[in-house]
């Protein structure tokens, strides 16, 4: 039977648009934007800060240098920012009926800029912060290590006791829902801004 529910950042608790944060990221002065991001895993200084191999310090001083310009904190965020297009609170409101009967947890390829925010009462109109939904956070940049890599999933189920096949992950990536499928999670693949509530209550009303 199925004890965890572990559930994506972007895509799945919050609606994602990639080409906002490259025309922002762009704005900054960073040429070739679109050759650093992307909706599942970045690359050069973007992967090192969510791989958790650079800190926000590092990482804003190293795309000044890019930009050739000095660069804040505050604009790296805003920049970051682009990303989220809406927070799906009905989502994880939803989730909380679940809570008890189910570990309830998060697996994220996310950094200190986005999480900084997520972590705080800036995160809802409400004011909670995506700690208050979950029981856990699996973060990336705190982890070491990011999806699609196996040890990631390998550190989330030591770490949460976790047997893969009592565990469901939900993830808008088709490279992430493969590799859990690869270490025996079970997976429920979401379409970003799409809502999974009906698939989701459907795998639990059929797992005896």
């Amino acid at each position: 039977m199925i004890k965890n529910l572990v559930f994506d950042f972007g895509g799945v608790l919050t609606s994602i648009d990639t080409g906002k944060a490259i025309a922002r990221f762009a704005e900054l002065g960073l040429s070739g934007a679109e050759n650093y991001l992307n909706s599942y895993k970045q690359t050069g200084i973007f992967f090192q800060l969510e791989n958790g191999d650079i800190d926000a310090d590092t990482f804003t001083k190293e795309l000044g240098l890019l930009c050739g310009r000095t660069i804040s904190y505050d604009e790296a965020l805003h920049a970051w920012m682009g990303f989220i297009i809406d927070v799906q609170t009905e989502f994880m409101e939803y989730l909380q009926k679940y809570r008890g009967k189910y570990r309830l947890c998060v697996l994220s390829n996310t950094n200190p800029f986005l999480q900084g925010w997520a972590r705080s009462e800036k995160f809802t109109k409400e004011g909670k912060s995506l700690d208050d939904y979950f029981d856990e956070l699996y973060l990336s940049y705190l982890m070491k290590c990011s999806k699609p890599g196996a040890e990631i999933y390998r550190k989330m189920m030591a770490d949460g006791n976790m047997i893969p096949e009592e565990t469901l992950f939900v993830d808008d990536g088709e490279k992430n829902i493969e590799a859990a499928k690869a270490l025996g999670i079970r997976t429920l693949k979401a379409i970003n801004g799409e809502d999974w509530r009906d698939e989701l209550e459907s795998i639990l009303g059929n797992d005896i």
